[in-house]
This record gives C-alpha cells, sequence and structure tokens, in this order.
C-alpha cells in the first residue's frame, strides 16, 4: 500500500509501507512507475492536512516528557530533554517510555536522544534498519571548539541525507562520491561552498549536527484553555463570599470564549486559600455553553461547600474542556430551541445527582434485540470515550454482556429503538419460559411466566434472527420470535431458541424478551 497525492504529472507516492518498498516503490516516486514494477500496489490518497493536526495534537500531548516541543514537518517531533531525563528513571529509561506510550496509540516510533536537535534527528531515522527498534541512550557529542572526536564517529557511518538537505544537494554529494557523512569530514570548506548555497552547504549541516552552530528549538504553540481570576486586597474567610466571587468570574470568561469561538464543556472553579490550599468544584456541561446564568447555576450549590479555611485570597474560573461555538440563529422567531432547554436540565440534574446517575438510551450496532440498545451517561463524552463506554455498556465484545443499570424507575426495561412491530418495552434478560405446543415447530399454545399460566389467544410469527456467527460461539443458536397475546389481552414477545436437528444442543428452549403496551 501507498499513499498518494497530486502531481504536476499525475499521482505521486508520499509514502510507502515495507512491502510496498520492497517491491521496488519509494516516496517521490510517480505511483504509475511503481506500478509498472509491482501492479499490486495499493494506492491510497493522503491527507496531509489530518497528518499535520494529528502531529500538532501529538506535540501538544509529548509535553508530558519536555516542555519545549517542535513540530518537526509532518511525522517528527523534537523535544528538548536537557535535566529532565532523571525524571523517568534516566535517558534510556526516558526512550522506553516514550516508544511505549506512542505504541499504545497505535503508532510505531524511532527515538534517539542526542547532544544536538541534528544529531538526533540523524540517528532517529538513518541509525538503524529496523523501523521499530529506538536507539537507547544519549550520544556524547563536541561541543563548539572541539574536535571532531566521538560525535563524528557516531555520524560518520550515516548517508549524507542524514544531514537533512535538499535532495539536489544530496545528489549532487553522491554524484562527487560523497556517500557518507565521514567522507565530508577531510573535504576543504570553500570547495564545497562553490557548489552549494549557503542553506544546502553540507559542511554547515555537519557543524549544525555536531553543536558548532546553534539550531534552537521553536516551541509549538499551545493556547492556555480560557481562564478568568482576580485576587482579593485581605483574605475572606465567609463562605458567603463564594456565590459572589462565581459570578464575577463568570461574565469574562464567556468573554473570552467569545473571543476564542469557543463553548465550555467542563468548567472548574478554584478557591485559593492563604495556607496554600486549593478548593475546586467542577461540572459538565451537555452541549457547549457561553451563557453565564447557566454556568452559575451548575456551579453555585458546589462552591458554597468549599471550605475556606483560614480565608480565601484568589479565585479563578476555568473551562477545562472546549468545543466550537459559532453564533446561530437558533429558531425562526428567536425562541430558545427544545434541544438547548434539554441539555440544561441534563446539566442541572447531573449537577446535582452526579453525572454517573443521569443516563440516556443509545443505539449499538447490533441486529441482536438485547443487543441493539443501552445506556450511556447523558453527559456526551469527548471524542474516543463514548466508544469506550458503549463497550463497557455491552456494545462489543466476543461475549454477551449487559448493559449497566438504568434509572431504578426503568429497572426492568430499556427502549429497544427499532422500527417496525417489536415490544414497547425489552427485558435486561430474556426470561426462560414454560412452553406447550403442539409440535416442535409449531406456534405456541400456552406459556408459564413467573408462575402465571397464559393461554395463548392469538399468535403473529415467526420472525427468525440469526446470532452473530462473527461474534458468538458457535454453539449460537437462531431464534423465532412470536409475537402472542393471552386470553385476558395481554400480549408478550417471546421467543423459541434453536430447532429440531440443528446439532447445536438439544431441544429447544422457550424465552419472554418483550411486552406490548
Amino acid at each position: 500500500m501507498v499513499l498518494t497525492i497530486e502531481g504536476t504529472h499525475g499521482l505521486v507516492i508520499s509514502a510507502v509501507t515495507r512491502a510496498a518498498a520492497a517491491s521496488g516503490a519509494r516516496a517521490g516516486a510517480r505511483l504509475t512507475d511503481a506500478r509498472a514494477l509491482d501492479p499490486r500496489l495499493i494506492a491510497v490518497p493522503a491527507d496531509p492536512a489530518g497528518d499535520q493536526a494529528l502531529v500538532e495534537k501529538l506535540a501538544r500531548w509529548a509535553a508530558r516528557w519536555s516542555p519545549l516541543v517542535e513540530v518537526d514537518g509532518r511525522d517528527a517531533l523534537r523535544l528538548d530533554v536537557t535535566g529532565v531525563a532523571h525524571l523517568f528513571g534516566g535517558e534510556a529509561a526516558l526512550v522506553e517510555d516514550v516508544q511505549r506510550r506512542f505504541a499504545a496509540l497505535g503508532l510505531t516510533s524511532r527515538v534517539a536522544i542526542a547532544a544536538t536537535p541534528g544529531a538526533a534527528w540523524a540517528l532517529a531515522r538513518y541509525g538503524r534498519k529496523t523501523l521499530t527498534l529506538p536507539l537507547r541512550g544519549s550520544l556524547p557529542l563536541p561541543r563548539a571548539g572541539e574536535g571532531w572526536g566521538e560525535g563524528l564517529d557516531l555520524l560518520a557511518p550515516l548517508p549524507v541525507a542524514a544531514l537533512r538537505l535538499s535532495p539536489e544537494a544530496v545528489r549532487t554529494l553522491e554524484r562527487l562520491g560523497f556517500k557518507t557523512i565521514g567522507a565530508l569530514a577531510g573535504v576543504p570548506r570553500r570547495a564545497l561552498a562553490r557548489r552549494f548555497r549557503e542553506a544546502d552547504n553540507p559542511l554547515d549541516a555537519l557543524d549544525r549536527a555536531l553543536g558548532r552552530k546553534p539550531e534552537p528549538l521553536i516551541a509549538t504553540a499551545c493556547e492556555p484553555p480560557p481562564r478568568a481570576s482576580f485576587r482579593l486586597a485581605e483574605p475572606a474567610s465567609d463562605p458567603a463570599v463564594l456565590p459572589g466571587a462565581l459570578t464575577r468570574l463568570a461574565d469574562p470568561l464567556v468573554r473570552e470564549l467569545g473571543r476564542r469561538r469557543l463553548g465550555a464543556r467542563r468548567i472548574a472553579f478554584h478557591g485559593f486559600r492563604v495556607d496554600g490550599e486549593v478548593g475546586e468544584a467542577e461540572a459538565e456541561t451537555a452541549l457547549p455553553t457561553r451563557d453565564p446564568a447557566h454556568i452559575v447555576r451548575l456551579l453555585a450549590d458546589k462552591v458554597r461547600t468549599l471550605d475556606p479555611g483560614f480565608g480565601f485570597d484568589g479565585f479563578a474560573l476555568t473551562a477545562r474542556w472546549c468545543e466550537p461555538l459559532d453564533p446561530a440563529q437558533d429558531a425562526l422567531l428567536g425562541g430558545p430551541r427544545q434541544e438547548l432547554e434539554l441539555a440544561r436540565l441534563v446539566d442541572r440534574l447531573a449537577a446535582r445527582l452526579g453525572a454517573d446517575r443521569v443516563r440516556r438510551p443509545v443505539q449499538r450496532d447490533s441486529h441482536l434485540p438485547e443487543r441493539a440498545s443501552g445506556w450511556m451517561s447523558a453527559i456526551p463524552p469527548r471524542n474516543g470515550e463514548g466508544d469506550r463506554e458503549a463497550k463497557r455498556s455491552g456494545g462489543g465484545g466476543s461475549e454477551s454482556r449487559s448493559a449497566p443499570p438504568p434509572p431504578s424507575n426503568l429497572r426492568s426495561v430499556v427502549p429497544l429503538p427499532v422500527p417496525g412491530r417489536r415490544p414497547q418495552r425489552l427485558l435486561d434478560r430474556p426470561e426462560a419460559i414454560a412452553v406447550i405446543y403442539a409440535t416442535p415447530e409449531g406456534v405456541p399454545r400456552r406459556f408459564v411466566w413467573r408462575r402465571s399460566v397464559h393461554d395463548i389467544a392469538r399468535v403473529e410469527g415467526p420472525e427468525r434472527i440469526a446470532p452473530e456467527w462473527w461474534r458468538a460461539p458457535s454453539k449460537a443458536r437462531l431464534r423465532d420470535y412470536y409475537r402472542v397475546e393471552d386470553s385476558s389481552g395481554r400480549r408478550f414477545w417471546i421467543y423459541r431458541e434453536g430447532v429440531i436437528g440443528d446439532g447445536r444442543g438439544g431441544a429447544p428452549a422457550w424465552h419472554l424478551h418483550g411486552l406490548f403496551g
């Protein structure tokens, strides 16, 4: 597989897999030329903008290792780890931690630590043939004014491309017979300066790699979260001052959110005590908001419970989690939309009862009734967290898992969001029933459920539902569902699991799964 971008004369390869590289494909080549070598190549359009956005997110995430992180192109990060490696148990342990955390994200990384950014870049890209192994430990390179020393010995076997020169400069050096960095060490500077521009002078690049010339890192710009704060001239020990401080901070925070065109999803109030302790109250919202009254309403009860101790001398209100929120007309007549009013109600309930106690029904990717729906927090999580919660609540896995318990007034049923003639209420788990029928494959005549006998007056079916063969074990059996009505007019949804002679067990078993009306 290769990734392609639009070129002047057709598609150009921008990245290749190992298998594609083994068949002759390389970055920068035309797709037609690569397919002439191997017609089996699969071409997928590249997404440079998406790659760049991902690398920028990774740069902010990589601040766990260094306060200075630079985005280096579209596929690399450079970190200044001067004086911080001991916090991770040494440089070798730091490299292992970097590789392990990137692997947890599903990304393959090449890591090198050196005394200069240029040397680290060269060794990470060209120091090993194997792409999956990091270069462990630091590389002692000479400083300005020192000899070539061990630094050159480590860089000498690398190709001249490791000096980060332009492709034209690399080709010129190779035509002149300079294939490795070590071959450049004894060449007079003036002889090469006449052939190369200053930016492509290989000896200047070597000086930067060896620390003879500076190559400062430029940190990735990371705008802090929206925040409003103020300090008091004298500490306040009366808890009654907290709601007023919250109200005072809400308006400037909303103005900052509006300036950035953001809406707050998680807001934190901090009270800074004179003894160094910090009191904190936090709330989340179902939709992005810039309504100061709503923010105050969510946090007002929580801030009253903060202990002032010897007194607060400062307060801050921070939007820890934000999402884009552009101005929009909610309704034709200008009134509030129902979605917004419902979200505010959910916010107030979650603030009072706890976010884990306010849930909403959601659809799952399954055709089995008990897996087709479930419950999750009414406060929508961040991207990716919802998928993990869906799996925890029964949306995936190789075994059937019950969804988390719904609110107490709906303990025995969950909604079934499947159109058609299905019951309005579905039991959490199908319950076994005893059924009397004329023939094993015939319709049911009578069943016993929870010690009550129900004579069937009307029956409709069957509706056959096959098991999920990609998820269920080989002994899973198909189901034949029937809609039945007893002599008292009550309607049920029951099914027969398995058929005679299917080779997946004994006699078919009957279950009641839902209730109509």
